[in-house]
């Protein structure tokens, strides 16, 4: 059985991709789809990610209409990959993090990257990595990724901010 969660993203996306229409959030919001919290969805094919876009805080009114903003931007926006074609639609897979309010902290001594996703900050610069990701096993690794995604140098001060989700799939 498919989570509320995960199965809004999945609509979302296959509504889009086929009709290129955003679709509604439903009338009845469960609880967890009726708070205010930045919401990350990723999009794996064969293991392999596809697509992943989100947002360090909240946006819009909800989670549900975050969930759809950001589903529809990780099919057809992240840079990294060409947009989803509607051939792909029965390949793919779907999580949704909804992330905590962040935290600043001190060091790098106050992350775990399997419990906390990291923010760092320099500037107008952010890059943000999420917890618990296949591969990234430090928290020197879970620093460096966010920062490269940045565009900060790797020998730059940054802010650290730490923040947990709870992951749907």
């Amino acid at each position: 059985m498919m989570h509320p969660l995960v199965k809004l993203a999945k609509d979302t996306v296959e509504t889009y991709v086929r009709e290129r229409k955003i679709i509604q959030p439903p009338v009845e919001l469960p609880p967890e789809m009726d708070e205010k919290a930045g919401v990350f969805v990723s999009i794996k094919k064969k293991g392999e990610l596809r697509g992943c876009i989100g947002t360090f805080s909240p946006t819009t009114k909800n989670v549900a209409c975050e969930i759809i903003q950001n589903a529809v931007s990780a099919a057809t926006e992240d840079p990294r990959f060409f947009p989803v074609e509607p051939s792909e639609l029965d390949e793919l897979k779907y999580s949704v993090d909804v992330l905590s309010i962040p935290e600043k902290i001190k060091g790098a001594e106050e992350l775990n990257p399997e419990k906390y996703g990291v923010i760092v900050k320099s500037g107008n610069r952010r890059g943000l990595l999420l917890p618990d990701l296949e591969g990234v096993a430090t928290v020197e690794e879970q620093i460096r990724i966010a920062k490269l995604k940045a565009g900060i140098s790797l020998k730059e001060e940054v802010e650290l901010y730490r923040f947990e989700v709870r992951r749907y799939k």
